[in-house]
Formats: structure tokens, C-alpha cells, sequence
């Protein structure tokens, strides 16, 4: 059973859609399951998150999970943004059936791929932020989780 939080997102998605000439953009997906997300970061000088909007492909919890996760880097820092887990967008949306913590993995590696992405174009690092990974397997879920 799905939580209100997460019924709200799925059926009222924050943020959906694209931004022109985004300062970054990741693109993930779970080949196992189908979903793929997109999130594009519009950064600002000071490195702030001006604004986030995303594109997914997949079931509702992907649709929550993508929504909660562009609410939740709105006016952080890129480091702060790094911070934000799969943990926290699940609690977030208070909570996910067992079955579709994937989404919320993918939320998180979403996330990491467009600051990647945005590191990558200015030529910056970011303390902690590795190479995201393109495909999510379940594999590496159940180790994370």
C-alpha cells in the first residue's frame, strides 16, 4: 500500500518537465524494470539550485520518488543536494512498499548524475560526488537498501 505523500506525487508530480540549457542533466534507469529517469538542475553562480525538473519513464513510485526528489534539491547548495539519499526521499513520501525502493535509488543516483554532469561541464569537482551509474540492478539495490 502506498502512502497519501506518495499518491500526491504520483497523481500532482512537482517539477515535471525540462529545463532549456540546464546547468546539468543525469539520466538513469533500471533495466530490470524499465523506469528511467531524467533530472535537470538549473544552478545558479554560487552553486545554489535555482530549480530542478525531471522526466520519468516508469511505474508511480518512480513518478513520487522523481517529483520528491526535485522538491527536496530546490535552494540547496550542489553539496548539500549530494547529501540527499534514497533513505531521505522515502522518508520523505513516508515510506515505499519493499518491492519499489528501486525508485527511490534511482531518485538519488538521478540526482548524482546531473551534478555530475554539471561538474563535468565547468570543470569542478564536487567533495564526494563519483561517476553515477547508467543502470541500476537489483543486484546493488539489496546491498544499499
Amino acid at each position: 500500500m502506498y502512502s497519501e505523500k506518495v499518491m500526491d506525487h504520483f497523481q500532482n508530480p512537482r517539477n515535471v518537465g525540462e529545463i532549456e540549457d540546464a546547468s546539468g542533466v543525469g539520466t538513469v534507469g533500471n533495466a530490470k524494470c524499465g523506469d528511467i529517469m531524467r533530472m535537470y538542475l538549473d544552478i545558479d553562480e554560487n552553486q545554489v539550485i535555482r530549480d530542478c525538473k525531471f522526466k520519468t519513464f516508469g511505474c508511480g513510485a518512480a513518478v513520487a520518488t522523481s517529483s520528491m526528489a526535485t522538491e527536496l534539491v530546490k535552494g540547496k547548495t550542489v553539496e548539500e543536494a549530494l547529501t540527499i539519499t534514497n533513505k531521505a526521499v522515502m522518508e520523505a513520501l513516508d515510506g515505499l512498499p519493499p518491492v519499489k525502493v528501486h525508485c527511490s535509488l534511482l531518485a538519488e543516483e538521478a540526482i548524482h548524475a546531473a551534478l555530475w554532469d554539471y561538474a563535468e561541464k565547468n570543470k569542478i569537482t564536487i567533495k564526494g560526488l563519483k561517476k553515477p551509474k547508467n543502470d541500476i540492478s537489483e543486484e546493488e539495490e539489496e546491498e544499499e537498501y
